[in-house]
């Protein structure tokens, strides 16, 4: 036994540790072993040089727990409670003796149940979890430090390990169509990146490339105090921490689908967009989902390759490995852009319906109330204290929004998404410059007009306003002000008109957004 595994076993005696534990776990993993004791966890460092991690002496490996502790302390303070040493002898250690003989990072225990890869077995996922998560997602990436003049996050860092997926997956793979598919995403991925290097660049110098989590999936995601927290980020190689934003978003992205969660990934993603404004992201994202899906391919392929493995691992890894092989298909199949305009009064439950096409459609939405604060400096849940026709609201001002609503639903449309705009559009000319965009592209353009009587839009604009978590600041003046002001639909709009009976139950709301998606998809 080595002097790590001779530490391990003597640490399964309860009696080893200075509090209550009376039952020990022990789990491990290629790179570390990690302790469960009482409401404690302990986590020690193989003693290896694996080229990507360097773990071979005793002060790496205590510089690996302390840079685990510090990282980790960004998005999970609770769990990881600092670096202790273990003293004594490999066959008596105890826990906060010097000298050292070898370190271990101290953590708080939490329920496995808290998992969120565990909580989505269970079906127990939800939207507003995930949206928080975006936000709690950006403020991190707000506060996390610019790559700089580090040597990470450029063009090239992305294509040498994304086309090492496929040189590691060569030898291992027999059957004609899996080589044949290897060979579709391994061109793809050239393609890819080398139609989006000039903006991955772009991106770098612009700061988007930044000390991420790193290893940010359902598995690293727990729930604590009604959040999903980020834990277990990636301290022991640089190059994978340091990375565009939207190389770590793009993960938790293709994990949620992989999880069959693909409406909870559109609305995290959007959400994330929302709280960022980084839709310039979306021109690099189907790169990064693709690698990430490879990643996981490659991965389960060598385990069900590996030796010792019985029929079931071998036939269970092999199943997980055609899983992600088809994904990464997915991910990489061409998407179909389209420009979709909500319509209607405030309190027609447009942001509802948008909120529909988002998880049904997989489209990204802009809302005039969220960008119009944003050209103003203010939070989306900041209350501006503007007048009826000042400050945000002035004139000049609703024009600036909708000019910037127009560039986004661009962007959007141009890097191949549909672009779901959330503003009231009471104006014609407002109408037709969307129009107009999506004809210069030739993708489709719909308007989904939402309606629900004048009690039912009354009502909800006044629980809204009390319940204040939402962006929108209308007020039943605005709401008098558009009834008396508003352009209704001309007959030549018609043709691009779908309309959302938002008041008339479930059934009918369903209809709507059905006939929607059917618009989108001609």
């Amino acid at each position: 036994m080595t002097p790590l595994a001779h530490i391990v076993a003597a640490l399964r005696n309860p009696a080893q540790y200075p509090h209550p534990a009376d039952a020990v776990e022990v789990h491990e993993t290629h790179i570390s072993a990690v302790i469960l004791a009482g409401e404690f966890a302990y986590k020690l460092k193989k003693p290896l040089d694996l080229g990507f991690l360097d773990f071979s002496t005793l002060g790496k490996r205590r510089a690996a727990c302390e840079d685990e502790v510090r990282l980790n302390a960004r998005t999970a303070p609770s769990i990881y409670l600092g670096v202790v040493p273990i003293g004594g002898t490999p066959d008596a250690p105890v826990i906060g003796a010097t000298p050292a003989i070898e370190y271990a990072v101290r953590m708080r225990r939490f329920p496995q149940s808290a998992l969120l890869d565990r909580m989505a077995a269970r079906g127990e996922l939800d939207a507003a979890l995930f949206e928080r998560l975006a936000r709690d997602l950006a403020a991190f990436h707000a506060a996390a430090e610019p790559v700089g003049d580090r040597p990470y996050g450029r063009p090239e860092d992305a294509l040498e390990p994304a086309l090492q997926n496929f040189v590691q997956l060569a030898p291992l793979v027999e059957a004609q169509s899996d080589r044949d598919a290897l060979d579709a995403l391994r061109d793809w991925t050239r393609a890819e990146h080398g139609r989006a290097m000039a903006a991955m660049a772009a991106r770098r110098a612009a700061g988007r490339v930044r000390e991420c989590h790193g290893d940010l999936h359902l598995g690293n995601l727990v729930l604590l105090e009604g959040r999903a927290t980020p834990f277990d980020c990636i301290e022991f190689n640089p190059a994978l921490r340091w990375t565009d934003v939207m190389s770590e978003v793009a993960f938790l992205v293709m994990d949620l689908v992989d999880h069959a969660q693909d409406a909870l990934a559109h609305r995290f993603l959007d959400a994330y967009l929302a709280a960022t404004g980084d839709y310039e992201g979306l021109a690099v994202l189907p790169f990064h989902l693709v690698y990430r899906a490879m990643v996981r391919a490659k991965v389960t392929c060598i385990r069900a390759h590996q030796p010792g493995l019985d029929l079931h691992g071998r036939t269970r890894a092999d199943a997980q490995y055609h899983a992600y092989l088809r994904l990464a298909r997915t991910l990489a199949a061409p998407r179909h852009a389209a420009i979709v305009l909500m319509h209607g009064f405030s309190g027609s439950g447009k942001s509802h319906a948008a909120a529909r096409l988002v998880e049904r459609a997989g489209a990204v939405r802009v809302r005039s109330d969220v960008e119009r604060k944003r050209l103003h400096g203010l939070a989306w849940d900041a209350a501006s204290g503007a007048a009826l026709d000042g400050g945000l609201y002035s004139p000049e001002a609703t024009m600036r929004t909708y000019e910037r609503l127009a560039a986004l639903a661009a962007t959007i449309a141009d890097a191949g998404w549909p672009a779901v705009v959330d503003a009231a559009f009471l104006r014609r000319d407002e109408r037709e410059a969307f129009a107009r965009l999506a004809t210069a592209r030739g993708i489709p353009f719909a308007i989904v007009s939402c309606a629900a009587n004048e009690a039912t839009l009354r009502a909800r604009i006044e629980a809204r306003h009390a319940a204040g978590d939402d962006p929108s600041e209308a007020t039943l003046a605005v709401l008098e002000r558009q009834l008396a002001t508003h352009e209704p639909l001309a007959d030549d709009e018609r043709r691009h008109v779908v309309t959302v009976d938002t008041a008339a139950g479930d059934a009918a709301f369903d209809a709507g957004i059905g006939a929607a998606l059917r618009r989108l998809r001609r």
